[in-house]
């Protein structure tokens, strides 16, 4: 019996040692590496061909707006013009009139603006797409367990806070995975 005591506490410390050795070696097997998808979505041609078609398309609906516009304004130049001239029911109808073609231009840029983000987010879902499958090519290639993302993205905060050297930093490895010339 009072052998028992001493075995069962150095049974427990020898596992609790190899508890400890297992996640030492687990922690040594961990390599993590990061990327920053903002500079290698800005080096794919993809992304410039996507801002151009954008722009186009926001040229567009520019100018679209602009003949609204231009119709509102000679409408109004009329009714400045030739107002006091009109009697109270001819008025009130151009008013009516006014603030209708107002409302309208309002509506066509709200839906411009509407129009252009899900453009966007259409043209960016397959680069977005082709660009993870660029980094974990290269995290499964390089033996990476994690990736993370240098940039927040979309105003929010980076995952990765501090690193002390770059040897981590995959982003010319995914720009060369995805044949674009790597940073400088």
């Amino acid at each position: 019996m009072k052998h028992v005591f001493p075995c069962s506490i150095l049974i427990a410390f020898l596992i609790i040692l190899k508890a400890q050795a297992q996640v030492a070696d687990k922690a040594a097997a961990m390599k993590i590496g990061y990327t920053s998808s903002d500079v290698v979505l800005g080096r794919l041609p993809e992304s410039k061909a996507m801002q151009s078609q954008l722009e186009t398309t926001r040229v567009q609906l520019e100018k679209a707006i602009d003949v609204s516009i231009k119709e509102f304004q000679g409408k109004v130049d009329i009714y400045q013009k030739t107002g006091a001239q009109m009697t109270e029911i001819i008025r009130a109808d151009k008013e009516k009139e006014l603030e209708n073609l107002q409302t309208r231009i309002q509506d066509m840029r709200a839906k411009a603006q509407e129009s252009l983000l899900i453009k966007q987010d259409q043209l960016m879902q397959p680069i977005i797409l082709k660009v993870n499958t660029a980094i974990q090519e290269v995290g499964k290639e390089n033996g990476y367990t994690y990736i993370f993302n240098m940039d927040g993205g979309q105003g929010t905060t980076p995952f990765i806070l501090f690193t002390a050297t770059n040897e981590h930093d995959v982003t010319n490895l995914v720009l060369k995975k995805l044949g674009v010339a790597p940073k400088p």
